[in-house]
């Protein structure tokens, strides 16, 4: 499969690592920093656009995402200086998508305008409660007033604009994420990112709740509950969700998010990043150091900010495009699975179409309705010997 990644296409990946804060349920790479020479790190995201370029000369970029972290803590200036090495590195898809990620506190209607002059064209907001008492409970530092000014802002300022809520928090009730998750649809431009809430080792929620601190947490009824009455309303509202976490209207889907889904080739850049690169024939997984001082003076001084590159093999390659293509409703193309080495038709896949858990679909391997809250078993017991 070694054109495999055309049918994912190719994005890149920016990361900026700093907050304002850290979020107690957070586990991604952030950290929080009084001062931070943009100048500086422009020039090594620069320098690692130009050397990763130089590798995939000639592909045609299809997005752009800048995460973190809060890039919505980056300058105007800082943007647009990566936008414009970007635009002279690849050709540019003309209907490309570039994301920011933003979080209400650090929101600026000057800002945002000049994010959009610079290239960006959709917004992501970290919204994640709509009232005040859970926010605070969740570790963010903006109120619910700050967040709808926030999106008035980003809806005035960008024709495509997602953000992201969390749900099953402590001692929510259905009916009151029902009511939370209608306002949200009126509010919402095109797309929402709708997560359960769930308590990650290394987390500050993680040790509160090793310690029996963590109190109001739904049980697992309950939660699937709210995973179903969360595609019931959307559903009706016509926010399709076309994956696991994600709802859009039709035509308004990630298609950055889309491409790590669809096993498709990215970029990363950053501290933390990861990527995947198909180069020759042979897939690589591409990794960088954690930490935002290490990742900076590894560019500086040894011209690269990556660690040493994996080659995928064929067996790894199969479980990655399961495990990512399986999370979309509309699955995996049959005929792309065998070409990657995948028996379709297996006694597991048997087994599990009888308890409609996977589509009897002759030219996609997909996930029913019911069997998308247990995908992790689903995807176990596809891929046993």
């Amino acid at each position: 499969m070694p054109e495999d990644w055309r049918h994912g296409g190719f994005g890149l990946y920016l990361h900026w690592p700093f907050c304002q804060a850290k979020c107690p349920y957070c586990d991604f790479n952030s950290h929080v920093t009084a001062n931070v020479d943009q100048d500086r790190w422009g020039r090594a995201y620069v320098s690692e656009i130009r050397r990763l370029g130089a590798e995939t000369d000639g592909r045609v970029l299809q997005s752009v995402f800048f995460g973190g972290g809060t890039p919505s803590l980056m300058s105007v200036s800082l943007v647009d200086t990566i936008m414009r090495e970007i635009r002279a590195t690849w050709p540019i898809a003309n209907d490309i998508e570039v994301t920011l990620e933003a979080n209400p506190t650090s929101t600026e209607a000057d800002r945002f305008r000049g994010y959009r002059d610079a290239g960006v064209n959709r917004v992501s907001l970290g919204i994640q409660a709509l009232n005040d008492h859970d926010l605070r409970r969740l570790g963010r530092m903006h109120s619910a007033a700050e967040a709808m000014t926030a999106f008035h802002v980003a809806r005035d300022t960008f024709e495509r604009v997602s953000f992201d809520l969390i749900y099953a928090r402590q001692d929510q009730t259905l009916n009151q994420w029902k009511t939370e998750l209608t306002t949200a649809l009126d509010m919402a431009v095109d797309h929402l990112s709708l997560y359960q809430l769930t308590i990650e080792d290394g987390t500050v929620f993680g040790q509160r709740d090793a310690l029996g601190q963590l109190k109001g947490l739904p049980d697992d009824d309950l939660g699937a509950d709210m995973y179903f009455a969360t595609q019931e309303i959307c559903a009706a509202a016509g926010f399709v969700g076309y994956e696991t976490s994600n709802h859009a209207r039709p035509g308004a889907e990630s298609t950055h998010n889309r491409i790590y889904w669809q096993s498709g080739d990215y970029v990363g850049i950053g501290p933390g990043a990861q990527g995947r690169l198909t180069r020759n024939g042979h897939r690589w997984g591409t990794a960088t150091p954690l930490a935002p001082g290490a990742w900076l003076n590894q560019v500086e001084k040894e011209g690269h900010g990556e660690d040493p590159r994996e080659q995928i093999n064929r067996a790894d390659a199969l479980t990655e495009l399961l495990l990512m293509g399986l999370r979309l409703a509309e699955g995996l193309d049959r005929d792309r699975l065998a070409a990657a080495g995948y028996q379709n038709g297996n006694a597991q896949e048997r087994e599990l179409a009888a308890l409609d858990l996977i589509a009897k679909d002759p030219t996609r391997l997909r996930v029913t309705p019911a069997g998308r809250p247990v995908l992790n078993g689903v995807l176990r017991a596809l891929l046993a010997d």
